[in-house]
C-alpha cells in the first residue's frame, strides 16, 4: 500500500473543502442543461420522484465505493486501481478501469469545453442585448450562426480550457480549492436570485406543481431508465474524477456522511434549476419539453421578452458557465495526477501537455458542428461519437465494475476499516453494492443498447 496519510499531491484543507470540490465536480452542465429539459420531456413530478429514489440506491453507493477506493489507494485512478488489486489479490487488469475513467474525463471534457464555450459566448450576447424582443427566427439563427462560425467557437474553447487548466495547474489546496471556494457558494447565490425572480412571473405555482406533482401515468419503463442514467452520471461517476478527489481527503473524514452531503447537494441544484426554468417558460407560453433547446434556444426568447431578463439573462448563463467550470476542473485531474506521478514531470507541464491534447480534441468537435459536418463514423459526428462513446457506454461500465470490485473483489474488512462506519449500515452499503448497483447500471447499459 501507500502512504495512507497524504497523496503526493496534496489534500483537502477540510471536510467542507472536499463537499465544495465534489459537489463542483457533479454540479454542472447536466444539472442546469439536461435535467430540467429530460424532466420536462418525461412529464415532470414522477420523473422527479424516480430520480431521487434512484440517487439513493444507485448514486450513492458507487459514490461512496469510489471515493472509499480512491482514499485506500491515495494515487491517480490508474495507480490506485492497480495498489487496490495488488492489495485485494485480483486480478491485475483491472487497472484498466483506471485507464477507462481517465480517458472518459478526458474525452469528456474535449466537448464539455465546447459547450461551456457556447455558455461564455451567450453571456456577452445577453449582455449586448440580444435577446430583446427577438423572434423565435431570430433567437434560433443566434445559435445557428454560432454553430457555423468554427473561429468564434475556437475563441471560446480556448478561453474556457485555459481558465480550466489555469486552476488545475496550481493544485489541490491553490488551485481546485480555490476555485471551488468561489464558484459553488456565487453559483448557489445565482440559482437562488433565479428562483426568487420565477416567483414573480406569474408562473410560478405552475412550474412548480409540474416539477413536484407526480402524475405516474407519464412514467414508462424508458422514463425510469432514463432517471436512472441520469442519477448515474449527474455524480460524476466512472469518470476518475471522484476517485482522484477522493485520493485527497483526509483519513479522519467520514466517507459516507459526506458522500450524503454532496449528493443532496447535487440534487439542490438540479431541482433549484427546474424550479427557476419552468415559471419562465410556462410564463411565456413555451414548451417544457423543448429538449436540448430549452437552455440556448427556448429560455433566451424567455428572457428576451420578459421585466428584466437583460440582467437575469446574464446572470443565467453566467450561472452555467460557474457549473461548467467547477466540473471541468475535476475532469482533467486524472490525467494530469497520473502524468506527475508516472512520468517524472512537474505539475505546470503535466497540465501544459494534457490541457493541449484536450484543447485539440475540441478543436475537431467545433469542426464537427461545421466544416466536418459531414464527416461521420456509425452516422455521428465527432460530437455526438464522444458523446455515446463516453455517456452510454464508457461511464455505465466505469459505475458497474467500481460496484463490482468494491462488493465482491475488495475484502469486505478492508472497506470497512476505510468506511468507519456502524455494521448495520456497512451491511446495507455492502448489500447495495454487491446486488442492487450493479444490477440498475447493468439494465441502463442494456437500454442504451436497444435491448431494453
Amino acid at each position: 500500500m501507500t502512504d495512507k496519510t497524504q497523496s503526493i499531491h496534496g489534500q483537502w484543507s477540510s471536510r467542507f473543502a472536499f463537499i465544495l470540490a465534489a459537489t463542483g465536480s457533479a454540479v454542472g452542465l447536466g444539472n442546469i442543461w439536461k435535467f430540467p429539459y429530460i424532466t420536462g420531456e418525461n412529464g415532470g413530478g414522477a420523473f422527479v420522484l424516480v430520480y431521487l429514489m434512484c440517487v439513493a440506491a444507485l448514486g450513492i453507493p458507487i459514490m461512496i465505493a469510489e471515493i472509499m477506493m480512491g482514499r485506500r489507494g491515495r494515487q491517480s485512478p490508474i495507480n490506485t486501481m492497480q495498489t487496490l488489486a495488488e492489495e485485494s489479490k485480483a486480478d491485475p487488469r483491472w487497472h484498466y478501469l483506471g485507464w477507462s475513467g481517465m480517458i472518459a474525463g478526458f474525452l469528456i471534457l474535449a466537448y464539455y469545453s465546447v459547450i461551456a464555450g457556447w455558455a461564455m459566448a451567450y453571456i456577452v450576447k445577453a449582455f449586448f442585448g440580444d435577446f430583446i424582443n427577438s423572434s423565435p427566427e431570430e433567437i434560433q439563427r443566434l445559435f445557428q450562426n454560432l454553430m457555423d462560425n468554427p473561429v468564434q467557437q475556437i475563441f471560446w474553447h480556448t478561453l474556457f480550457m485555459y481558465a480550466t487548466m489555469a486552476f488545475v495547474m496550481r493544485g489541490v489546496q491553490g488551485g481546485l480549492e480555490k476555485a471551488v471556494r468561489f464558484l459553488m457558494p456565487a453559483l448557489f447565490v445565482i440559482l437562488i436570485l433565479l428562483v426568487a425572480y420565477a416567483m414573480t412571473t406569474g408562473a410560478y405555482e405552475q412550474g412548480v406543481t409540474f416539477l413536484f406533482n407526480p402524475d405516474f401515468s407519464k412514467i414508462d419503463g424508458d422514463a425510469v431508465l432514463t432517471a436512472m442514467g441520469h442519477a448515474f452520471f449527474t455524480l460524476s461517476l466512472g469518470m476518475g474524477a471522484i476517485m482522484v478527489y477522493g485520493s485527497y481527503l483526509p483519513a479522519h473524514i467520514s466517507i459516507a456522511k459526506t458522500t450524503f452531503f454532496i449528493a443532496g447537494a447535487d440534487t439542490v441544484v438540479a431541482l433549484l434549476a427546474g424550479i427557476a426554468i419552468f415559471p419562465l417558460v410556462f410564463a411565456n407560453q413555451l414548451e417544457a419539453s423543448a429538449g436540448p433547446g430549452l437552455i440556448f434556444q427556448t429560455l433566451p426568447l424567455a428572457f428576451g421578452h420578459m421585466a428584466g431578463g437583460w440582467l437575469f439573462g446574464i446572470l443565467f448563463f453566467v450561472l452555467l458557465f460557474f457549473a461548467a467550470l467547477s466540473s471541468s476542473i475535476s475532469l482533467i485531474e486524472p490525467a494530469v495526477a497520473w502524468l506527475v506521478e508516472n512520468k517524472d514531470i512537474e505539475r505546470h507541464q503535466a497540465c501544459a501537455w494534457s490541457g493541449a491534447a484536450c484543447w485539440l480534441l475540441g478543436v475537431g468537435v467545433v469542426f464537427s458542428f461545421n466544416i466536418w459536418s459531414d464527416l461521420k463514423l456509425f452516422d455521428k459526428n465527432l460530437f455526438e461519437l464522444l458523446d455515446y462513446l463516453t455517456a452510454n457506454l464508457m461511464l455505465p461500465l466505469g459505475g458497474m465494475a467500481i460496484a463490482i470490485f468494491a462488493g465482491w473483489m475488495m475484502k469486505s474488512s478492508l472497506a470497512q476499516q476505510e468506511l468507519e462506519i456502524p455494521e448495520q449500515g456497512f451491511q446495507a452499503w455492502h448489500f447495495l453494492i454487491k446486488y442492487v448497483s450493479p444490477t440498475a447500471v447493468f439494465l441502463v447499459f442494456l437500454h442504451v443498447l436497444g435491448v431494453l
